[in-house]
């Protein structure tokens, strides 16, 4: 077990989560992809299933050649055929803004390393259709930040409820409290949190 697992065990209620789930292995999908591909993913995956989200985007990469999906070839293609592979306006919109800030604002990945989480966050959130909770994902999966708690998350608001016998859902100030002794490892005992419930991510 390594000292970010062993960290949380101090929590009676994860510690047989974290036994019966083992090591901790978050998804490694995007550990190569830059900024654009990254947040373009986030983008179309919201509000929709993962596989539905997956499909979308691989049509998406499927109209650019190898290597291909920039901001520059985003922006010049049509709306009619962003539509065509299951983009919906506002989707388009988000996309497209991304693309104008990847080419004009947003630095690349390498210095986003080098800002703390909430720098992160303040830059990224000026991106249309990019709200806090996908700003975290991003730290936590891309970043490798193990101090991200998603309070807006609604898989980890499920599993609280059901790991601590909640009556209803908790808020962030509940979710707060419950995660302090999880500090400086409050993202990888979310991990746990969403494997709990059977999610593979």
């Amino acid at each position: 077990m390594t000292n970010d697992e062993g960290q949380i065990t101090n929590d009676p209620i994860l510690k047989p989560v974290i036994a019966e789930i083992g090591p901790y292995r978050p998804g490694k999908r995007f550990q190569q992809s830059d900024l654009f591909s990254v947040l373009s993913w986030a983008i179309i995956s919201q509000q929709i299933s993962l596989k539905a989200a997956n499909t979308v985007y691989q049509r998406l990469l499927d109209l650019y050649g190898d290597g291909e999906f920039t901001p520059e070839n985003l922006l010049a293609t049509s709306e009619e055929e962003l539509r065509q592979i299951g983009l919906t306006r506002p989707k388009i919109s988000y996309l497209r803004d991304l693309a104008q800030k990847a080419i004009a604002t947003l630095p690349p990945l390498d210095t986003l390393n080098t800002l703390d989480d909430e720098a992160v966050i303040a830059l990224l959130t000026q991106v249309k259709g990019i709200g806090r909770w996908t700003a975290q994902m991003l730290l936590i999966f891309r970043l490798n930040r193990l101090d991200v708690l998603p309070v807006d998350d609604l898989g980890v608001k499920r599993a609280i409820q059901k790991l601590y016998n909640l009556d209803t859902l908790p808020n962030a100030t509940t979710i707060e409290r419950i995660a302090e002794p999880w500090r400086p490892y409050r993202s990888v005992a979310v991990w746990y949190l969403w494997r709990s419930l059977g999610q593979q991510i």
